[in-house]
């Protein structure tokens, strides 16, 4: 018989009667009554503002360089950050199609346009990078922090840099980030990538000059097969996605342009007005890292919810059972597979688990048909194109206003509710090629 960490899955499912569902590959949500006010909550996160005050001068000073360097960039002057949109035709259609009206008003997160790579990890892998090489660069005597930081785009740096490696596992958009950031400044980049990784994707890398290594296993053996790379090469750098801080750190500085573009549209967000934020979650850094500094800048007038594949439920289960990176789904019998390939992590972060536990209001599953479909809407209703892992977003506010038990409890009247603000981050897809995102769409349209 199955054991996990010696109880039976019968057992576990007696004690947590939800994973029967997440077993059976159900979507279903858990809203977590463990959730504390943001001032207690941000305590336990073991990061501060101040954190986040360095990595956003951090990336002010790096600015003139990226625009250099990149194109795509320029029109931003080097800050990387994407467009929010008002979403109101997406918002009727899925009225329409889930039969229930939502209150308040739809809005997406384009991080799919993120310049350089094209996703959500153009925060915090480009960030990592970013730090690692201002690092080397100022303990050599090459760089202060007063300096015009074009400096690095010369021979003599990009030669300095070249005596580095920088190594990552992925299963796709942090690899894209670490390695076409890590190459354009000079350092050997190499990308371990997992058996759900895109074809298109490694060879963009490869495009760059970075080495991709490939594997039939999952998120977790990549990783770790990078991480062992690295330890054996004293000169390489290994981003470790299941627990860097830096890289949280660099999706934090996200919610403060989030805040300015609200304040920019008149967008309230106090008690009165709340915000819920529905973000895709793999192993947790890139969410997790958004999801602090959203606690941070709006405290209790912003309700954080994850959103995983049901194929995937890595963090809801981590969570739940209060497990945290104990235990896979694979654990638990679910394959790990899903056309969700940012998406596809058996094991949550025990970082990002601890931290964020208390800070998180709830999370929910999707299944893979359904990203389709959701992809094949955005593009008929707003003309916006994502891939499937960064669809997952916009179920969130129909499992939300179901659950009455959470609106009591967090004190969200229908008035208050009335006046809310949904926000759909939809992670990455800017560099899918077109054949294969009109593939999506057909896809989206047929099961429609």
């Amino acid at each position: 018989m199955t054991k996990v960490l010696d109880k039976t899955i019968a057992e576990w499912v007696e004690q947590f009667p939800l994973l029967q569902e997440l077993i059976d590959l159900k979507e279903t949500s858990w809203f977590n009554p463990n959730v504390k006010p943001a001032e207690e909550a941000l305590k336990e996160v073991g990061l501060t503002v101040e954190d986040i005050d360095d990595a956003a001068a951090r990336l002010k000073r790096f600015a003139p360089y990226i625009a250099e360097v990149f194109p795509q960039a320029r029109h931003t002057n080097g800050i990387i950050e994407s467009p929010l949109v008002a979403t109101q035709n997406m918002q009727a259609t899925l009225e329409e199609k889930y039969g229930k009206e939502i209150p308040g008003r739809l809005w997406t997160k384009m991080d799919a346009d993120l310049p350089i790579s094209g996703s959500i990890k153009a925060r915090g892998g480009i960030y990592e990078v970013l730090q690692h090489a201002e690092k080397l660069a100022i303990e050599a005597g090459l760089l202060t922090i007063e300096d015009d930081y074009r400096k690095l785009n010369t021979p003599e740096m990009k030669e300095f840099f070249s005596q580095y490696k920088v190594a990552v596992g992925s299963t796709g958009n942090l690899g894209l980030s670490i390695g076409i950031m890590s190459a354009q400044l000079g350092f050997q980049a190499a990308v371990h990538m997992s058996s759900d990784a895109r074809q298109w994707k490694k060879d963009k890398l490869r495009s760059h000059g970075v080495e991709v290594f490939e594997y039939d296993s999952d998120y977790s053996v990549a990783v770790a097969q990078g991480r062992a790379d690295a330890a054996t090469d004293p000169n390489a750098y290994f981003v470790d996605d299941e627990n860097s801080k830096t890289l949280f750190v660099g999706y934090a500085v996200a919610a403060r342009r989030l805040a300015a573009q609200f304040a920019a549209l008149d967008v309230t967000i106090d008690e009165d007005h709340p915000l819920f934020v529905y973000l895709p979650c793999g192993v947790g850094g890139g969410p997790g890292g958004v999801a602090f500094g959203l606690k941070t800048v709006f405290g209790d007038a912003v309700h954080c919810i994850f959103a995983e594949p049901t194929h995937s439920p890595c963090m809801f289960i981590g969570v739940y059972t209060g497990l945290q990176d104990q235990v896979s789904v694979q654990d638990f019998g679910i394959d790990n597979i899903t056309a969700a390939d940012g998406l596809a992590v058996g094991r949550a972060s025990g970082f990002v688990g601890k931290a964020m536990q208390s800070s998180l209001d709830g999370y929910y599953t999707i299944e893979d048909e359904e990203l389709y479909r959701l992809i094949a809407l955005l593009n008929s209703t707003e003309d916006l194109q994502i891939e499937p892992s960064a669809a997952a977003g916009y179920t969130g506010p129909w499992w939300v206003t179901a659950d009455e038990e959470y609106l009591q409890r967090m004190g969200l009247t229908p008035e208050r509710l009335a006046n809310a603000t949904h926000l759909a981050w939809a992670t990455g897809g800017a560099m899918v090629p077109s054949e294969e995102m009109n593939s999506y769409i057909d896809k989206g349209n047929s099961l429609l």
